[in-house]
């Protein structure tokens, strides 16, 4: 029998207590719903909103910009009506991106998506027919150009493989158009192919970029966040229950409360029918299950099961859950020292670096009795930490400081794996 089933009788009197446990699960995956679709809605408030919001900044900027140099170059334009259409094209699809935003939220709909792409072909298009005749897109083009940095508006509202993608279109439209009007002899004259490169880096360059940081902020909030999740578990007991395991006593407990409830109002006649013995047996035996994994877990156990990003990189060995023993601070050194040696969080520098699998073995224990220089009413807890893939001269400084918090340590490098030693001195539990 799953946990996830409901259990029903032949007796409608004998159907109280499945229904009991089934309504206890419904209310909190409901209140898990809840909680879920309240995350959804509010994506964006992690930070990609405001860059969105920086990007609309920029992109107007080079857009009045634009509109300057078309403005000056009115009369040198062979159809300077058609470079306008280009310009009232753009900026409709703008304004219309916006505020389609700012109604459905922090994605664009497919629809106003195709749109905008279509209304950045045709602008691209007019201006490039505008201009044609003089022989000299890279210098003469200004919606054209600013068609390709407008696509930095939607880096915070669609894929980035959409917009990489859309990018990559344009600049290979730019550099096709460049080549079919370039006048005779213009691959000889170095000024003119500097024009160009400069127009196309100026109009494909923006949105990779603002791909690439947008990216690389999202994945280091999403180790943040991830990393706030289990630091809490710092100054849990030395024996508790996980978070998820949490919920699940939740509604273990909602169950039994209805339970009692039903047997208090006379729902439930006692004594309870076979049936409904059974169903309070499980009941009873999912509890203890959970008080005796309870006394076996330490925290340290559930920071890396319950983390994402250390519960597929490090590997616990705690037979005598020895970690339960460290004191907060012992236990913030050696939670941070893990995951600085498996994050591979980006960098302001390098936003989406990226490196060879990274994996940390963290074994505590056995303790051994005797040990020297260990003061009345401790013990010294050995600790070792085994990294792969983070070579010694590129493991960062807070590594160290977050080793140095938790005890005496040193260091060696064996096969191109990095081992490090400590010595943890915590409270003897025979004296508390």
């Amino acid at each position: 029998m799953s946990r996830n089933d409901t259990i029903t009788f032949s007796r409608p009197e004998e159907n109280t207590l499945g229904v009991v446990v089934g309504n206890a699960r419904r209310a909190v995956s409901s209140t898990a719903r809840r909680f879920s679709r309240a995350a959804s809605a509010h994506r964006a408030s992690l930070g990609t909103a405001f860059l969105g919001l920086g990007a609309v900044i920029v992109v107007a900027l080079r857009a009045v910009y634009g509109l300057i140099w078309f403005a000056s170059q009115w009369e040198v334009y062979p159809e300077p009506l058609a470079a306008l259409a280009a310009w009232i094209v753009l900026a409709a699809i703008l304004v219309g991106a916006i505020v389609m935003s700012r109604v459905s939220g922090d994605r664009l709909p497919d629809w106003m998506f195709g749109l905008f792409l279509a209304g950045l072909a045709i602008a691209f298009a007019l201006d490039v027919i505008a201009i044609w005749e003089l022989r000299d897109i890279g210098g003469y083009a200004t919606a054209a150009l600013t068609a390709g940095m407008a696509l930095l508006v939607l880096v915070a509202l669609r894929g980035s493989i959409e917009i990489l993608a859309a990018a990559g279109v344009l600049g290979v439209a730019l550099v096709v158009v460049i080549f079919l009007d370039a006048p005779v002899g213009a691959f000889a004259d170095a000024t003119w192919i500097a024009t160009q490169i400069t127009a196309i880096a100026g109009s494909v360059l923006p949105p990779v970029i603002g791909v690439v940081i947008v990216e690389g902020f999202r994945r280091m909030v999403q180790v943040e966040l991830d990393r706030v999740l289990v630091q809490s578990t710092v100054s849990a007991p030395r024996f508790a229950v996980g978070m998820l395991a949490s919920e699940e006593l939740a509604r273990l407990d909602l169950a039994a409360e209805e339970l009692l409830d039903a047997v208090a109002n006379e729902k439930t006649k006692l004594p309870l029918t076979p049936k409904n013995a059974s169903v309070a047996a499980q009941l009873a035996t999912e509890l203890r299950l959970h008080l005796i994994e309870g006394r076996r877990e330490t925290w340290l156990y559930h920071a890396i099961s319950e983390s994402e990003q250390l519960g597929k990189s490090v590997t616990l060995s705690d037979k005598s859950s020895l970690a339960g023993l460290l004191d907060p601070t012992q236990r913030d050194g050696l939670l941070s020292a893990a995951w600085l040696l498996v994050a591979d969080v980006p960098s302001a520098a390098n936003p989406r670096r990226r490196g060879p699998a990274r994996t940390v073995n963290i074994q505590i224990g056995p303790v051994v009795p005797g040990t020297p220089d260990v003061p009345e009413h401790k013990i010294a807890v050995p600790i070792t930490i085994t990294s792969t893939g983070v070579p010694r001269n590129r493991v960062d400084s807070g590594v160290w400081d977050a080793i140095g918090r938790i005890g005496r340590y040193s260091d060696s490098t064996q096969d191109a794996s990095l081992r490090v030693d400590i010595e943890c001195i915590v409270d003897n539990p025979a004296d508390q």
